[in-house]
């Protein structure tokens, strides 16, 4: 077989198989664009659409309001009547560890306790409206309550703000409700509902420490009047032996030592007479109430008088001082309603460019073929 023949052979042997025709990789910007150019009332009315969705997202969202109110430690004229309170119980001995850092820890855990949020959620108007059905069963009336409460939220700002050695503290107290107007009312009663609640919590404090030490004192004062009685029987007791003794004695005057030692007896005395002894004799027994010649049970008898006749009654002050009002809302949380639209607009763009494009490729693909 001759060479030429070889090469005719494997000619035809790959003639069998297509020649593929070589592709240009590069993309074409100006096909692209004009595509789209094309396309562009479809991507317009598709962009548009997604604006519209987005609107109406916006609009269906549930709102979200936030008031807030910033309190630092109470000032003296917050708590001056108190004061004067806690100094007329100071002197009588009445301890009740009552100042402004413990007010005002003391409103801090309160405005914290869930079991206060309940309370008054429970009795709030506000709670009423979100359920909007006068016939709701316990379960349900305890979830809305239960959710509402954790809208309640109270912020350290010098922990949030990692500050060491701050000057004051300050705590920022907030609530969230899908109305503004709501959102301001309901953390204004609640601060107000609380700090009733301190009021009342730190009356009933003073009342039980005033009954604690009336308890105390009356408790003394009735073990010092039995030493006294016991002490008042004894004397009586020796006075009638050494009145005997001095009779016996035949010692009717006092006995004078013109400068003279004169040692007594110290069991029964007779240096008196007989005469001196049976008229403090009968002074002694003449004595019916022992504490008339004993001046600490006097003075502590009238400490128990003054802590009896005082009553904490109602005393008003503060146990916070506002470096805020609570806030009327003027922007709600999340994300505004131009951004929602927007980013919907831009979502719809390009889906809208994209399957343009993916439709135009397709087409491309198919006159090839």
């Amino acid at each position: 077989m001759s060479s030429i023949e070889l090469k005719t052979s494997h000619l035809e042997s790959t003639s069998h198989y297509p020649i593929i025709p070589s592709q240009n990789e590069e993309i074409d910007l100006l096909s692209l664009l004009s595509t789209l150019y094309v396309a562009k009332k479809q991507i317009i009315l598709i962009t548009l659409l997604f604006a519209l969705c987005g609107m109406a997202a916006s609009l269906l969202l549930p709102q979200k309001w936030t008031s807030q109110t910033i309190v630092t430690p109470p000032e003296n004229k917050d708590v001056i009547k108190l004061r004067h309170a806690l100094v007329n119980m100071t002197v009588l001995g009445v301890e009740t560890n009552l100042d402004a850092t413990n007010l005002y820890n003391l409103f801090l855990e309160r405005f914290n306790s869930e079991e206060l949020r309940q309370e008054f959620l429970a009795k709030s108007p506000y709670v009423q409206t979100l359920v909007k059905n006068a016939q709701v069963n316990k379960d349900e009336l305890y979830r809305a309550i239960v959710n509402v409460s954790q809208k309640f939220i109270a912020v350290d700002n010098n922990a949030a703000k990692k500050i060491e050695n701050a000057p004051y503290a300050s705590w920022t107290l907030s609530f969230t409700a899908p109305d503004a107007k709501d959102a301001q009312q309901v953390l204004q009663n609640y601060v107000s509902f609380v700090t009733a609640e301190v009021n009342k919590n730190v009356i009933e404090r003073m009342r039980n420490a005033i009954d604690l030490k009336v308890a105390f004192e009356k408790d003394r004062l009735a073990l010092d009047r039995i030493n006294l009685k016991n002490q008042h029987n004894v004397n009586l007791e020796r006075l009638g032996y050494s009145l005997q003794v001095a009779n016996a004695a035949g010692l009717k005057d006092p006995v004078y030592s013109n400068g003279q030692a004169v040692k007594d007896d110290p069991d029964y005395s007779v240096s008196l007479g007989a005469k001196g002894l049976a008229e403090k004799l009968k002074i002694e027994q003449s004595i019916k109430d022992v504490a008339q010649m004993n001046a600490s049970v006097q003075n502590r008898e009238y400490v128990l008088s003054a802590l009896q006749a005082i009553n904490p009654g109602s005393i008003d002050f503060k146990p916070y001082q506002y470096q805020m009002q609570p806030s009327f809302p003027l922007k709600k949380d999340g994300a505004g309603k131009v951004l929602i639209i927007v980013l919907a607009a831009l979502v719809g763009l390009l889906v809208a460019a994209g399957s343009v494009l993916v439709r135009g490729a397709m087409a491309s693909r198919m006159d090839i073929k």
